[in-house]
C-alpha cells in the first residue's frame, strides 16, 4: 500500500511516532440542569461505591489529554464519531464577540461586535497543528486518527469533515489507519451559497469522509427529498388543489403469479390488485386514468419520504447555516443541525454514544441530545465551551450535564516531566516568578518573590488559593516586613494561581485590607506548560475580575440575589472595545446559582443568559427555601469573552 509520509512521522529511530497516552482524572467543575433529587441520589450512589448514571460530558481541554485519559473507559465503545477538525489556516480560534446594548446610551457610533483573537492556550494549539505547515498538521491529524480508531466500537461509525486543501491528504492517512475496505463514502455538502473567487471556480462545498469500523456497522438508510428537476419530471401531475401525484402501473403483465384477471372500466387483463382493493382505491380517489381510460395508481409526493440520501448534499434538509437564521450563534465554522440529523440517525440508535473532539459551537451535542443519544464533546477553547453550555440550555427538556476538566492533574503531570523530584516545587516556584519577571526571594514560606517592590506568592499546582493560604501570607507577612535584606518594604503583594477559591476575589481582599494588605490577583496561564511558548515570550498573567452581589432573606424563607457590580481587568480587551462599555452590566453573558453548595462541584440550578432573539440580561433571581437554615450559595458569571468569575455567600433562612 502506498505510503504518505511527511516529516515526524518516524523518529530518527525509524519507529513510529504514537500518539500521547498520559491518562489523567476528569474534575466535574460543573453540573447542569440538575435537580436537588437527582443530586441527592448521585451522591448516595457515589458514597455506597456504585457508579452514579451517566451524565453527557462537556470538557474544556485539549483533545491531546482529554481522548487518553476518556480511553480507559470509552475503548471500543463509541458508536459514532463526528470530527469538524481545524482546516482552515489563521481562523481557527478566533470569533466574534457581541457587546449588548445598554438602554441608558444613545451613542450611535457604539461599537457592537469585535472580533476576539485566539487566547494564548489557542494559539499554542495553533502552533502545534499548523507550526511547521503541512508536516505537522499531518503528524496532529495522525495522531488524532489513530486515537480516534480505538474509541470505535465494533459497529461504529466516523465522520470526518474537512475541504478542499486537506482532503485529499487525509483520504490517505484514514486508508492507513482504518484500512481501505473500511472506507464507504466520499460525502459532497453544499457548504455555502454560490459566490464568485478570484481566477477559480466559486468553491462553495467542503468534504465528509465516512469510515466504519467492521464489517457491520449501525445503518439506519437516510433519506433526501427529491430535488426540483426530479419532482417536475415524475410527479408532474396535480390534484385541483395543488397536490402532486405520480402515476404507477397497475397491469400484471410480466409479474410472477400472474396477477388477478378481471375487466375493469373496459379493459381486461392481468392487474396488480385483487377487485375488492382497486375499487377501494377508486372510491378515495387514489386511481388515474389514461386518455385510454386505463387505470394506474396515484402516488402522492407528500406522502414519500424521498429517496435514499445519496453522496451530494445539497438540499435543504442539511442545508448550511444562513446569517439570519435561528440556528446562528456568532460561531464562524459553525455547522447545521440538520447536517448532523442526518449523519447521527443514520449511524446511530436511540441511547448510542456519540463522540465530538471539535465541540466548536456545540451542534453534535445539541443534535445528539434532541436525538436521545448519550454524547460526550469537548473543545480548547473557553468561548466554545461557553457557547455549547448556552446551546444545550436552550433546549427543552434537556438532561443533566456535566462539565469537566483535567484541571490539576495536568499541571502534576507537567511537573513531574518539568523538574526533577527533588526541589521540584522550588524550581517551580523559581519558574513562575522568572516568567512574571519577579525576583526569587529567599528564606520565607509564603513570600516566594518581589516584583517593582510588590511581594509575590506563587500558588501551588494541585490546589487553589484560599482565604487560609492568604491569612499565613498575611502573617508573614508582617513578621518579615521591615526585618531584613529582602524583606518586604510596601503592603502591597500579588498573588499568582492557577485556581481560586469562590470567595477569593472579594472577602480575602476584605480581610488583607485589615491586616493592612494591598492584594492583587492574577491566574498563572496554561501557556507556562508549553516550552514554545514560554520561549517565545508569550506569556501574560491576567488580573481576576470581581463580582459584587446583594441577598436579601424574607420571612417567606425567601432569598434574592441582585448583581450590583462586576469588573473586569481591561487586559485582554482592545482599546475601543472598552470605550464601547457604558455600564458593567454589558460585560455579562451568562450568570447561574447553586442555592446549596456543599463543597464537591458548583451544581448549576438557576440560570439566565442572553440570546440573540432575547438581548437583554435579568439581574435579579428569587429561590424558595422548604426548611430554615444556613446556606452556602454560589454565583457563576460569565462575561462576553467566554471567561468565568465566581463568588460565594452566606444565606441564613429562618
Amino acid at each position: 500500500m502506498t505510503e504518505l509520509i511527511w516529516d515526524g512521522k518516524y523518529d530518527t529511530n525509524g519507529k513510529r511516532t504514537a500518539p500521547l497516552r498520559v491518562s489523567l482524572p476528569f474534575q466535574t467543575v460543573e453540573t447542569v440542569n440538575e435537580s436537588v433529587q437527582q443530586r441527592q441520589i448521585m451522591l448516595d450512589l457515589f458514597s455506597a461505591g456504585r457508579d452514579p448514571d451517566w451524565r453527557n460530558r462537556l470538557i474544556w481541554g485539549d483533545k491531546k489529554y482529554v481522548l487518553p485519559s476518556l480511553l480507559d473507559e470509552f475503548a471500543g465503545k463509541v458508536n459514532l464519531i463526528y470530527i469538524d477538525p481545524p482546516f482552515n489556516v489563521g481562523a481557527d480560534f478566533s470569533f466574534t464577540a457581541t457587546i449588548p446594548d445598554y438602554p441608558e446610551t444613545d451613542d450611535e457610533d457604539e461599537t457592537s461586535e469585535f472580533v476576539k483573537q485566539p487566547s494564548l492556550i489557542e494559539q499554542k494549539a495553533y502552533r502545534d497543528t499548523w507550526g511547521r505547515g503541512f508536516d505537522s498538521y499531518m503528524q496532529w491529524f495522525y495522531e488524532t486518527i489513530v486515537m480516534l480508531n480505538e474509541f470505535l466500537a465494533d459497529n461504529g461509525s466516523i465522520y470526518i469533515h474537512l475541504d478542499e486543501h486537506m482532503s485529499h491528504y487525509a483520504k490517505i492517512v484514514l486508508d492507513e489507519v482504518f484500512g481501505i475496505n473500511a472506507f464507504r463514502n466520499e460525502i459532497v455538502w453544499k457548504s455555502t451559497s454560490a459566490h464568485s473567487d478570484s481566477q477559480r471556480y466559486g468553491s462553495n462545498h467542503q468534504t465528509i469522509f465516512f469510515y466504519t469500523k467492521g464489517d457491520k456497522w449501525t445503518w439506519n438508510e437516510p433519506r433526501m427529498p427529491y430535488d426540483d428537476e426530479y419532482v417536475e419530471q415524475y410527479y408532474r401531475y396535480k390534484e385541483p388543489n395543488g397536490r402532486r401525484f405520480k402515476s404507477g402501473d397497475l397491469s400484471a403483465y410480466g409479474l410472477q403469479g400472474g396477477g388477478y384477471v378481471y375487466e375493469w372500466h373496459g379493459h381486461t387483463k392481468p392487474w396488480r390488485l385483487p377487485i375488492d382493493t382497486m375499487k377501494r382505491l377508486d372510491a378515495e380517489g387514489r386511481i388515474f386514468y389514461t386518455k385510454n381510460g386505463v387505470a394506474r395508481l396515484k402516488s402522492y409526493l407528500d406522502e414519500t419520504d424521498g429517496m435514499p440520501a445519496q453522496t451530494i448534499w445539497a438540499d435543504k434538509q442539511v442545508q448550511y447555516v444562513v446569517s439570519w437564521g435561528q440556528e446562528k450563534v456568532q460561531y464562524a465554522t459553525q455547522k447545521s443541525e440538520g447536517l448532523l440529523t442526518r449523519i447521527i440517525r443514520a449511524s446511530s440508535n436511540e441511547n448510542d454514544l456519540v463522540l465530538d473532539c471539535f465541540c466548536g459551537s456545540g451542534t453534535t451535542a445539541a443534535t445528539a441530545e434532541k436525538l436521545n443519544r448519550r454524547w460526550i464533546t469537548c473543545d480548547l477553547g473557553r468561548f466554545a465551551i461557553h457557547t455549547t453550555r448556552k446551546r444545550l440550555l436552550g433546549i427543552e427538556g434537556i438532561k443533566p450535564f456535566v462539565v469537566q476538566n483535567l484541571g490539576k492533574y495536568e499541571r502534576q503531570a507537567w511537573i513531574e516531566s518539568q523538574f526533577t523530584q527533588k526541589d521540584a516545587q522550588q524550581k517551580y516556584r523559581e519558574f513562575i516568578l522568572d516568567l512574571y519577571h519577579a525576583r526569587l526571594l529567599n528564606n520565607y514560606t509564603w513570600l516566594h518573590g518581589v516584583k517593582s517592590g510588590r511581594i509575590v506568592h506563587v500558588g501551588s499546582v494541585d490546589a487553589p488559593v484560599t482565604a487560609g493560604d492568604l491569612a499565613y501570607i498575611a502573617a508573614e507577612f508582617k513578621k518579615a516586613i521591615g526585618t531584613g535584606k529582602d524583606a518586604p518594604t510596601s503592603n502591597v503583594a500579588d498573588i499568582l494561581g492557577w485556581d481560586f477559591a469562590f470567595e477569593l476575589n472579594e472577602v480575602a481582599k476584605q480581610q488583607a485590607a485589615q491586616a493592612n494588605l494591598d492584594l492583587r490577583f492574577y491566574r498563572i496561564p496554561r501557556d507556562v506548560m508549553d516550552k514554545r511558548a514560554v520561549e517565545q515570550g508569550d506569556i501574560k498573567f491576567f488580573e481576576l475580575a470581581a463580582l459584587k452581589v446583594e441577598t436579601k432573606v424574607s420571612k417567606k424563607k425567601e432569598a434574592t440575589l441582585t448583581l450590583v457590580d462586576f469588573v473586569i481587568p481591561p487586559d485582554d480587551v482592545p482599546q475601543d472595545v472598552q470605550k464601547a462599555i457604558k455600564h458593567w452590566s454589558q460585560w455579562v453573558d451568562y450568570w447561574a446559582v447553586d442555592w446549596d453548595f456543599k463543597g464537591d462541584t458548583f451544581h448549576n440550578q438557576w440560570q439566565t443568559y442572553r440570546t440573540r432573539k432575547n438581548p437583554d440580561l435579568q439581574k435579579s433571581v428569587v429561590h424558595f427555601y422548604e426548611r430554615a437554615g444556613a446556606y452556602t450559595v454560589v454565583v457563576k458569571v460569565i462575561d462576553i469573552l467566554g471567561n468565568d468569575t465566581t463568588k460565594a455567600l452566606k444565606v441564613e433562612v429562618k
